[in-house]
């Protein structure tokens, strides 16, 4: 774990971490527009955009990491929210229906056990939303936000991580265009940043957002693969002599006499 990470709550208190966080909630939005029902789990740093499905979802909690910062939620009500190891969550299997992750892949020392816990948290049905830090943007090299802690990752890159761990990417998106500008005057125009880098430079967005089903197949064992033969060159007439000494030894047993048992009363 790296202790170095910090500042998210802070961070999201800013004019610009207010403005990043709209600007996220905007294209989650769109990817999950409604989750009637459904048992919501935020991980990481999720809790500023959880309030997008609180209404209509039956259950939503919010899960810290011990690299990000703990939020209560939600807020002003009973508290849903705790502290968890990335690779130990404790939550029975097939808990939730569907995962958010923000500020947590980049953090993790294995992505690989992070991943198999979601794995096992969710459902079979269950969905998984990944918000990354994008290797190309510039927020990803910039230390003063969150976004530039931990390692960043690009479309492919994230999208192959999931797969590799029993998970089947289904939809992708970007977000933060806009540099990460402290000035409020500057922050005003980020609608318009945003609309004009999809355009522009959509390889250069600030984070990649993918989402991902769960996969069952991969845990199922493949049949048992069939090992071709393995040729073995012998000698010529090694393999005859071999066999016609092994017939010599059988006959001499065939025809040794069998001994008589011991009569009773010998020696008497």
């Amino acid at each position: 774990m790296n202790p170095e990470v910090h500042g998210h709550r802070d961070f999201y208190a800013s004019p610009t971490g207010l403005v990043a966080a709209r600007l996220l909630r905007e294209r989650l939005l769109k990817l999950w527009p409604e989750l009637p029902g459904r048992e919501i789990l935020g991980l990481g740093h999720a809790a500023p955009f959880l309030r997008l499905w609180r209404d209509g979802a039956a259950r939503i909690l919010c899960a810290s990491l011990p690299e990000s910062d703990a939020v209560p939620w939600p807020p002003g009500g009973p508290g849903l929210s705790l502290r968890a190891e990335d690779d130990a969550l404790p939550f029975p299997d097939l808990s939730f229906d569907n995962v958010l992750l923000v500020h947590g892949l980049e953090h993790t020392e294995n992505a690989r056990r992070m991943l198999r816990e979601v794995w096992r948290v969710l459902k079979d049905d269950g969905r998984l939303l990944v918000v990354a830090p994008n290797r190309r943007g510039m927020w990803a090299h910039l230390e003063s936000t969150p976004f530039g802690q931990g390692r960043p990752y690009s479309p492919g890159q994230l999208g192959r991580l999931l797969e590799r761990n029993l998970f089947s990417v289904t939809q992708r998106d970007k977000a933060l265009f806009m540099p990460p500008f402290q000035s409020r005057l500057m922050l005003r125009g980020a609608g318009i940043w945003e609309a004009a880098g999809r355009v522009v430079a959509p390889r250069f967005a600030g984070v990649v957002i993918v989402e991902a089903h769960k996969e069952l197949y991969g845990i199922v064992p493949r049949a048992a693969a069939r090992v071709p033969g393995r040729r073995v060159r012998v000698v010529e007439g090694a393999w005859a002599t071999c066999r016609n000494r092994s017939a010599r030894a059988e006959g001499i047993q065939e025809r040794e006499p069998a001994r008589p048992p011991p009569a009773q009363g010998a020696g008497r």
